[in-house]
C-alpha cells in the first residue's frame, strides 16, 4: 500500500473516532487543548493498537491463507464500509454522561471506536503493507481528527456526524476494491511474463 493510501484507510477508520469525539465536545462547557488532547490520546492509542494486533495474528496464519487473502482483505474492508454507512442513518443519542473523560467512560468508546481497525490490520497484513508506519500514520491521524471533533462539537454540534460516518465508509469500500484490482492486475502480469 502507497503513503496516499493509507492516509486515507487512517482518515476512514477515524471517522467513528471523530463522530464520537464530536458528541464529547458537544457535551464540554469548554473544548479545550487539553481535553481535546486527552479524547484525542484515547482514540489515536487504540486505533493504532487494534490494527497492530490484527496485523501480527494475520501472520501467522499468511502461509495457510495466501491464496485468497485479497479477498479477505476486500471483504474486511467492503463490510466495515458498509457498516459505516449503515450506521450513519441511525440515529442514535449520545448521553452526557458518556461525554466525561474519566478512564472509565473513554476507554469503552476508544475500544467500541476501534474494533473496526483489528480487521484492517488483516487487510493490511494480506496487502503486504509496512505495518509500523501503517500504525503509526493511523493513530496520529486519528488523534488529530478527534482533536478537530472535539473542538466541532463543542462549536456546532454533531451536524455532520453522519456525513463523515459515510465519507469513511465510501473510503473504506474503496480502499478494498482496489487491493482486488490490484491484485488480479499483479495475477495477470505474472502470467503474461510467465507465458
Amino acid at each position: 500500500m502507497s503513503f496516499g493510501e493509507i492516509v486515507l484507510l487512517a482518515v476512514g477508520l477515524s471517522m467513528d473516532a471523530f463522530a464520537v469525539s464530536a458528541c464529547i465536545g458537544l457535551t464540554l462547557s469548554k473544548a479545550t487543548i487539553k481535553k481535546s488532547l486527552t479524547a484525542g490520546l484515547y482514540f489515536g492509542v487504540f486505533q493504532a493498537g487494534m490494527p497492530l494486533i490484527g496485523y501480527f495474528v494475520a501472520r501467522l496464519f499468511a502461509d495457510k491463507i495466501i491464496a485468497f487473502d485479497h479477498w479477505i482483505a476486500f471483504g474486511l474492508l467492503v463490510f466495515l464500509g458498509v457498516k459505516m454507512i449503515v450506521e450513519s442513518f441511525k440515529n442514535e443519542g449520545f448521553s452526557e454522561e458518556k461525554a466525561s473523560l474519566k478512564p472509565s467512560q473513554m476507554l469503552p468508546l476508544a475500544v467500541a471506536t476501534s474494533i473496526d481497525a483489528l480487521a484492517v490490520g488483516v487487510s493490511l497484513a494480506f496487502a503486504g503493507a509496512s505495518i509500523a508506519p501503517a500504525v503509526s500514520i493511523i493513530g496520529i491521524t486519528t488523534l488529530i481528527i478527534s482533536m478537530i471533533g472535539v473542538k466541532i462539537g463543542n462549536a456546532f454540534g454533531t451536524k455532520f456526524k453522519a456525513q463523515a460516518e459515510i465519507a469513511g465508509g465510501v473510503i473504506l469500500i474503496l480502499i478494498g476494491v482496489k487491493i482486488l484490482i490490484d491484485s488480479y492486475i499483479q495475477f495477470f502480469m505474472a502470467q503474461t511474463s510467465a507465458a
